[in-house]
Protein backbone atom coordinates (compact mmCIF):
# COMPACT_ATOMS: atom_id res chain seq x y z
CA UNK A 1 0.00 0.00 0.00
CA UNK A 2 1.60 3.24 -1.18
CA UNK A 3 -1.02 5.80 -0.16
CA UNK A 4 -1.79 7.96 2.87
CA UNK A 5 -4.14 6.98 5.68
CA UNK A 6 -6.62 9.85 5.95
CA UNK A 7 -8.40 9.80 9.30
CA UNK A 8 -11.77 10.69 10.79
CA UNK A 9 -11.43 12.83 13.95
CA UNK A 10 -12.52 11.60 17.38
CA UNK A 11 -14.30 14.40 19.29
CA UNK A 12 -14.45 14.51 23.08
CA UNK A 13 -16.65 16.62 25.32
CA UNK A 14 -14.98 18.31 28.29
CA UNK A 15 -16.28 20.50 31.11
CA UNK A 16 -13.86 23.20 29.92
CA UNK A 17 -14.52 22.75 26.18
CA UNK A 18 -16.17 25.09 23.69
CA UNK A 19 -17.22 25.22 20.03
CA UNK A 20 -14.08 26.42 18.23
CA UNK A 21 -13.40 22.94 16.86
CA UNK A 22 -16.52 23.43 14.74
CA UNK A 23 -15.99 27.14 14.03
CA UNK A 24 -12.32 26.83 13.04
CA UNK A 25 -12.14 23.34 11.51
CA UNK A 26 -15.71 22.37 10.61
CA UNK A 27 -15.75 19.29 12.83
CA UNK A 28 -19.17 17.83 13.66
CA UNK A 29 -18.90 18.41 17.41
CA UNK A 30 -21.27 16.62 19.81
CA UNK A 31 -21.97 19.76 21.89
CA UNK A 32 -20.79 23.30 22.60
CA UNK A 33 -18.57 21.85 25.33
CA UNK A 34 -16.26 19.92 23.01
CA UNK A 35 -12.70 20.21 24.21
CA UNK A 36 -10.62 17.81 22.16
CA UNK A 37 -10.19 16.48 18.66
CA UNK A 38 -8.04 13.36 18.69
CA UNK A 39 -6.70 13.73 15.16
CA UNK A 40 -4.21 10.84 15.08
CA UNK A 41 -4.59 8.17 17.73
CA UNK A 42 -4.30 4.46 18.27
CA UNK A 43 -5.23 4.70 21.97
CA UNK A 44 -7.95 2.42 23.28
CA UNK A 45 -9.85 5.44 24.62
CA UNK A 46 -10.23 6.87 21.12
CA UNK A 47 -8.68 5.48 17.96
CA UNK A 48 -9.26 7.04 14.55
CA UNK A 49 -10.96 5.31 11.63
CA UNK A 50 -9.40 5.47 8.17
CA UNK A 51 -11.88 7.39 5.99
CA UNK A 52 -10.90 6.28 2.47
CA UNK A 53 -8.71 3.95 0.45
CA UNK A 54 -7.90 0.28 0.77
CA UNK A 55 -7.99 0.40 4.59
CA UNK A 56 -11.22 2.43 4.86
CA UNK A 57 -13.15 1.45 7.97
CA UNK A 58 -10.08 0.11 9.77
CA UNK A 59 -8.80 1.85 12.89
CA UNK A 60 -5.27 3.04 13.56
CA UNK A 61 -5.20 0.57 16.45
CA UNK A 62 -6.11 -2.33 14.16
CA UNK A 63 -3.49 -1.35 11.60
CA UNK A 64 -0.82 -1.06 14.29
CA UNK A 65 -1.69 -4.56 15.50
CA UNK A 66 -2.00 -6.26 12.11
CA UNK A 67 -0.09 -4.23 9.51
CA UNK A 68 3.12 -3.17 11.18
CA UNK A 69 4.75 -2.85 7.75
CA UNK A 70 2.92 0.51 7.47
CA UNK A 71 4.95 1.70 10.46
CA UNK A 72 8.39 0.48 9.41
CA UNK A 73 7.91 -2.61 11.62
CA UNK A 74 8.39 -0.45 14.71
CA UNK A 75 8.32 -2.42 17.96
CA UNK A 76 5.89 -1.95 20.85
CA UNK A 77 2.40 -3.04 21.85
CA UNK A 78 0.89 0.47 21.64
CA UNK A 79 0.84 3.04 18.86
CA UNK A 80 3.34 5.48 20.37
CA UNK A 81 2.03 8.99 19.67
CA UNK A 82 -1.23 10.90 19.93
CA UNK A 83 -2.01 14.17 18.13
CA UNK A 84 -4.83 16.41 19.39
CA UNK A 85 -6.36 19.82 18.87
CA UNK A 86 -7.52 21.27 22.20
CA UNK A 87 -10.09 24.06 22.58
CA UNK A 88 -9.94 25.51 26.08
CA UNK A 89 -13.00 27.71 26.50
CA UNK A 90 -12.34 27.53 30.25
CA UNK A 91 -9.20 26.76 32.26
CA UNK A 92 -8.05 23.15 32.26
CA UNK A 93 -7.15 21.61 35.61
CA UNK A 94 -3.63 22.15 36.92
CA UNK A 95 -2.02 18.75 36.39
CA UNK A 96 1.11 16.71 35.94
CA UNK A 97 1.87 13.53 34.00
CA UNK A 98 4.11 10.65 35.09
CA UNK A 99 7.19 9.37 33.31
CA UNK A 100 7.29 5.86 31.82
CA UNK A 101 8.62 4.21 34.96
CA UNK A 102 5.99 5.70 37.27
CA UNK A 103 3.18 4.95 34.80
CA UNK A 104 4.21 1.32 34.49
CA UNK A 105 4.64 0.81 38.22
CA UNK A 106 1.49 2.60 39.40
CA UNK A 107 -0.89 2.39 36.42
CA UNK A 108 0.31 -0.74 34.62
CA UNK A 109 0.65 1.21 31.35
CA UNK A 110 3.73 1.31 29.16
CA UNK A 111 3.80 5.08 28.53
CA UNK A 112 4.01 8.09 30.74
CA UNK A 113 3.21 11.38 29.09
CA UNK A 114 5.67 13.83 27.63
CA UNK A 115 3.92 16.33 25.36
CA UNK A 116 4.36 19.56 23.43
CA UNK A 117 2.04 22.35 22.31
CA UNK A 118 1.93 24.48 19.19
CA UNK A 119 -0.25 27.53 19.88
CA UNK A 120 -2.76 27.79 17.03
CA UNK A 121 -4.72 30.76 18.38
CA UNK A 122 -5.56 32.52 21.62
CA UNK A 123 -7.75 35.25 23.05
CA UNK A 124 -5.81 38.44 23.94
CA UNK A 125 -4.05 38.04 27.27
CA UNK A 126 -4.61 34.28 27.45
CA UNK A 127 -2.18 32.38 29.66
CA UNK A 128 -0.81 28.96 30.46
CA UNK A 129 0.41 27.58 33.75
CA UNK A 130 3.88 26.16 33.27
CA UNK A 131 5.86 25.07 36.31
CA UNK A 132 5.82 26.01 39.96
CA UNK A 133 7.84 28.03 42.44
CA UNK A 134 8.62 25.41 45.09
CA UNK A 135 12.30 24.66 45.71
CA UNK A 136 11.83 21.28 47.42
CA UNK A 137 9.21 18.55 47.45
CA UNK A 138 8.40 19.38 51.08
CA UNK A 139 7.80 23.00 50.14
CA UNK A 140 5.61 21.84 47.24
CA UNK A 141 3.58 19.65 49.62
CA UNK A 142 3.16 22.48 52.11
CA UNK A 143 2.04 24.99 49.50
CA UNK A 144 -0.50 22.51 48.12
CA UNK A 145 -1.78 21.70 51.63
CA UNK A 146 -2.17 25.41 52.36
CA UNK A 147 -3.84 25.96 48.95
CA UNK A 148 -1.43 28.76 48.06
CA UNK A 149 -2.23 28.33 44.38
CA UNK A 150 -1.41 31.88 43.26
CA UNK A 151 2.01 31.68 44.91
CA UNK A 152 2.70 28.17 43.67
CA UNK A 153 1.92 28.13 39.94
CA UNK A 154 3.88 30.01 37.25
CA UNK A 155 1.76 31.60 34.51
CA UNK A 156 2.92 32.78 31.08
CA UNK A 157 1.17 34.63 28.25
CA UNK A 158 1.21 32.99 24.82
CA UNK A 159 0.94 34.08 21.20
CA UNK A 160 -0.03 32.18 18.03
CA UNK A 161 3.01 30.30 16.74
CA UNK A 162 4.54 29.79 20.19
CA UNK A 163 5.83 26.30 20.92
CA UNK A 164 5.87 24.86 24.44
CA UNK A 165 7.69 21.67 25.48
CA UNK A 166 6.08 19.88 28.43
CA UNK A 167 8.19 16.89 29.52
CA UNK A 168 6.71 14.46 32.05
CA UNK A 169 6.85 15.88 35.56
CA UNK A 170 6.01 19.43 34.42
CA UNK A 171 3.18 21.06 36.37
CA UNK A 172 0.96 22.69 33.73
CA UNK A 173 -2.46 23.86 32.63
CA UNK A 174 -3.89 25.27 29.41
CA UNK A 175 -5.70 28.51 30.15
CA UNK A 176 -9.06 29.71 28.87
CA UNK A 177 -9.08 31.12 25.36
CA UNK A 178 -6.18 29.00 24.06
CA UNK A 179 -6.39 26.72 21.02
CA UNK A 180 -3.46 24.32 20.63
CA UNK A 181 -2.13 21.41 18.62
CA UNK A 182 -0.72 18.87 21.04
CA UNK A 183 1.70 16.07 20.19
CA UNK A 184 2.24 13.60 23.03
CA UNK A 185 3.08 10.09 24.02
CA UNK A 186 0.00 7.92 23.60
CA UNK A 187 -1.08 8.04 27.23
CA UNK A 188 -4.27 9.23 28.91
CA UNK A 189 -2.84 9.34 32.45
CA UNK A 190 -3.41 12.67 34.17
CA UNK A 191 -2.91 13.57 37.83
CA UNK A 192 -4.82 16.67 38.93
CA UNK A 193 -3.35 19.09 41.46
CA UNK A 194 -6.19 21.59 41.37
CA UNK A 195 -9.46 21.98 39.46
CA UNK A 196 -10.85 25.33 40.62
CA UNK A 197 -13.40 23.55 42.87
CA UNK A 198 -15.73 23.00 39.91
CA UNK A 199 -18.00 20.03 39.19
CA UNK A 200 -17.55 17.77 36.20
CA UNK A 201 -20.15 17.06 33.52
CA UNK A 202 -21.90 14.64 35.89
CA UNK A 203 -22.32 17.36 38.52
CA UNK A 204 -19.79 15.77 40.88
CA UNK A 205 -16.46 17.25 41.89
CA UNK A 206 -13.70 15.81 39.74
CA UNK A 207 -11.14 13.64 41.49
CA UNK A 208 -7.83 15.16 42.53
CA UNK A 209 -4.60 13.13 42.74
CA UNK A 210 -2.51 15.12 45.19
CA UNK A 211 -0.17 12.34 46.32
CA UNK A 212 0.64 11.18 42.79
CA UNK A 213 0.95 14.78 41.57
CA UNK A 214 3.54 15.65 44.20
CA UNK A 215 5.43 12.39 43.65
CA UNK A 216 5.63 12.93 39.86
CA UNK A 217 6.45 16.63 39.78
CA UNK A 218 9.81 17.95 38.66
CA UNK A 219 11.29 19.76 41.70
CA UNK A 220 12.53 22.40 41.28
CA UNK A 221 10.88 23.24 37.97
CA UNK A 222 13.17 23.89 35.01
CA UNK A 223 11.91 25.49 31.80
CA UNK A 224 12.75 23.55 28.64
CA UNK A 225 12.83 25.87 25.62
CA UNK A 226 14.08 24.06 22.52
CA UNK A 227 15.86 25.86 19.70
CA UNK A 228 13.85 26.15 16.47
CA UNK A 229 16.23 25.88 13.50
CA UNK A 230 14.71 26.69 10.10
CA UNK A 231 15.72 26.00 6.50
CA UNK A 232 14.29 25.51 3.00
CA UNK A 233 14.23 22.16 1.25
CA UNK A 234 12.37 20.81 -1.80
CA UNK A 235 10.12 23.87 -1.96
CA UNK A 236 9.22 23.70 1.72
CA UNK A 237 10.03 26.16 4.47
CA UNK A 238 10.87 23.80 7.33
CA UNK A 239 11.18 24.60 11.01
CA UNK A 240 12.17 21.97 13.54
CA UNK A 241 10.06 22.58 16.60
CA UNK A 242 11.62 19.86 18.71
CA UNK A 243 13.67 16.68 18.62
CA UNK A 244 13.67 14.71 21.86
CA UNK A 245 13.51 11.14 23.14
CA UNK A 246 9.93 10.34 22.08
CA UNK A 247 9.10 12.52 19.09
CA UNK A 248 10.48 14.87 16.48
CA UNK A 249 8.16 17.63 15.27
CA UNK A 250 8.52 19.94 12.26
CA UNK A 251 6.39 22.69 10.78
CA UNK A 252 6.25 22.81 6.99
CA UNK A 253 5.06 25.89 5.08
CA UNK A 254 4.37 25.50 1.37
CA UNK A 255 3.36 28.31 -1.00
CA UNK A 256 3.21 26.53 -4.37
CA UNK A 257 4.51 23.02 -4.92
CA UNK A 258 7.07 20.81 -3.27
CA UNK A 259 9.63 18.74 -5.04
CA UNK A 260 9.43 14.95 -4.95
CA UNK A 261 9.75 14.13 -1.26
CA UNK A 262 11.47 10.92 -0.24
CA UNK A 263 12.08 9.62 3.25
CA UNK A 264 15.66 8.59 3.83
CA UNK A 265 14.93 6.63 7.01
CA UNK A 266 11.54 5.24 5.90
CA UNK A 267 9.84 6.38 9.08
CA UNK A 268 6.10 7.00 9.02
CA UNK A 269 4.85 10.56 9.45
CA UNK A 270 1.82 11.96 11.31
CA UNK A 271 0.54 15.07 9.52
CA UNK A 272 -1.91 17.75 10.71
CA UNK A 273 -3.02 20.59 8.42
CA UNK A 274 -3.12 23.76 10.53
CA UNK A 275 -3.60 26.41 7.82
CA UNK A 276 -4.56 26.65 4.16
CA UNK A 277 -5.46 23.99 1.63
CA UNK A 278 -3.76 21.90 -1.01
CA UNK A 279 -3.21 18.41 -2.34
CA UNK A 280 -0.92 15.47 -1.70
CA UNK A 281 0.02 13.16 -4.57
CA UNK A 282 1.33 9.71 -3.66
CA UNK A 283 2.35 6.82 -5.85
CA UNK A 284 -1.26 5.59 -5.86
CA UNK A 285 -3.63 8.57 -5.60
CA UNK A 286 -4.18 12.29 -5.09
CA UNK A 287 -5.98 13.66 -2.02
CA UNK A 288 -7.32 17.14 -1.37
CA UNK A 289 -6.21 18.62 1.93
CA UNK A 290 -7.80 21.33 4.05
CA UNK A 291 -7.30 22.95 7.43
CA UNK A 292 -8.16 20.45 10.16
CA UNK A 293 -7.27 17.31 8.20
CA UNK A 294 -5.09 14.68 9.86
CA UNK A 295 -3.41 11.76 8.12
CA UNK A 296 -0.55 9.29 8.32
CA UNK A 297 2.03 8.84 5.57
CA UNK A 298 3.01 5.16 6.06
CA UNK A 299 6.59 4.03 5.68
CA UNK A 300 5.48 2.08 2.58
CA UNK A 301 5.05 5.40 0.73
CA UNK A 302 8.46 6.20 -0.72
CA UNK A 303 7.69 9.31 -2.80
CA UNK A 304 5.03 12.03 -2.60
CA UNK A 305 4.46 15.65 -3.55
CA UNK A 306 2.43 18.40 -1.87
CA UNK A 307 0.96 21.41 -3.63
CA UNK A 308 -1.05 24.42 -2.53
CA UNK A 309 -0.83 27.21 0.01
CA UNK A 310 -0.68 25.10 3.13
CA UNK A 311 0.96 24.77 6.55
CA UNK A 312 1.29 21.38 8.22
CA UNK A 313 2.83 20.02 11.41
CA UNK A 314 4.65 16.73 10.87
CA UNK A 315 5.41 14.42 13.80
CA UNK A 316 7.54 11.28 13.91
CA UNK A 317 8.72 8.92 16.58
CA UNK A 318 12.36 9.45 17.56
CA UNK A 319 14.31 6.22 17.29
Amino acid sequence: MKDILKLEPVLKEKVWGGKKLKECYGYDIPSNQTGECWGISGHENGTNIVSEGSYAGKTVRELWENHRELFNHEQGDEFPLLVKIIDAQDDLSVQVHPDDQYALKHEGYAFGKTECWYILDREPGAKLILGHGASTRDELSNMVEEKRWDDLFNSVEVEPGDFIYVPSGTVHAIGSGVLILEIQQSSDITYRFYDYDRPGQDGQMRELHIEDSIACSMVPHKDATPARPAWEEDGLKIERLIQENYFTVHKWVLEKRSGALKRANMSYQLVSVIEGAGQIQTEEAAHLLKKGDHFIIPSTVQHYEISGDITVVVSETTK
